[in-house]
């Protein structure tokens, strides 16, 4: 366990990951979130900076309505663009964030993933719960093999 207190966030985020142009239409988001599982994905221009976060809780919002508000056609609200939608300015980190310390941040914000961004805002790599479950979990498990393995004869 006392592994893990080494792992950076570059030690197990996605690099790389699937990102979206703000000028997408909300159906090609929803079917990245369908085709991969996705909970959310980085919005960026053609340089790659992040301009926003696109979660499914966005795609919801997009649907909702007020007393003043008349609910449009499904497909009339699909042909909207990201950009409407979109977090702005969404919590990121930095690779060389200490994974004991983004547990603490998941933990406390409630999110399910977070985009990697190094100076300038430019998305490096995605990281989620999920990653981090893994790499307590390899910490343990490389732990449990030095603890239980049969010493020189």
């Amino acid at each position: 366990m006392y592994e893990f207190l080494h792992y950076q966030i570059r030690d197990v985020m996605t690099v790389d990951p699937i990102a979206i142009s703000p000028k997408a239409k909300l159906r090609e988001a929803e079917e990245l979130f369908e085709t991969h599982d996705f909970n959310g994905v980085p919005v960026v221009d053609s340089q790659r900076y992040l301009l926003g976060m696109l979660t499914k809780f966005d795609l919801l919002n997009a649907f909702r309505f007020d007393a003043h508000t008349l609910v449009p056609h499904y497909d009339d609200i699909m042909e909207q663009t990201v950009e409407t939608v979109m977090t702005r300015e969404p919590i990121t980190v930095a690779p060389q964030l200490p994974l004991s310390r983004l547990l603490q941040k998941l933990v406390e914000i409630r999110t399910k993933s977070l985009p990697v961004v190094e100076e300038g805002q430019r998305l490096v790599g995605i990281i989620s719960r999920q990653d981090v479950l893994k790499a307590l979990r390899r910490a343990t498990t490389k732990r449990e093999v030095l603890t239980h393995e049969d010493p020189a004869p």
